[in-house]
């Protein structure tokens, strides 16, 4: 069992069920303390190597996921390990695809999908699911 994020870290959106949740973008410097121990990086390509254990999901910017049930499943693998691990969801400027997985993360904790987007956007970041197609996969990730 490893140390979850301190809810005051820099990007750290705390779900309903109290799990952690740090999203980040990858543009940016890592920030300065604790690593994640399991990373999720939606990007369109390939990310470099880290020293923790990731996951690349194909997910270009601006865009939704290229496999849905790949998608899905490595979701729902972040949220469970997020009970008692360092989980950390980034995209390039960590907007966009970081809060539409956050959003889906939240559906999977309880929120209803249609208050997910409002939810991250109050509790993450403003600007957080940049497009309406970003909205539709958030409302319909429970489906």
């Amino acid at each position: 069992m490893t140390e979850t994020w301190n809810a005051t870290d820099p990007g750290v959106l705390r779900l309903p069920s109290g799990r952690l949740v740090r999203g980040r973008a990858l543009r940016k410097p890592l920030p300065a303390g604790t690593t994640p121990t399991y990373a999720v990086y939606l990007l369109g390509k390939q990310p470099p190597d880290v020293p923790w254990e990731a996951r690349w999901l194909r997910w270009p910017d601006f865009r939704l996921p290229g496999d849905r049930a790949q998608a899905a499943a490595v979701l729902r693998e972040a949220w469970k390990r997020a009970a008692d691990e360092r989980v950390e969801i980034a995209c390039g400027g960590g907007r966009g695809r970081t809060g539409t997985a956050l959003a889906c993360l939240a559906v999977l904790d309880g929120v209803p999908a249609g208050e997910a987007v409002e939810y991250v956007r109050r509790n993450y970041d403003r600007r957080a699911v940049e497009t309406p197609w970003q909205k539709r996969y958030v409302r319909r990730f429970a489906d």
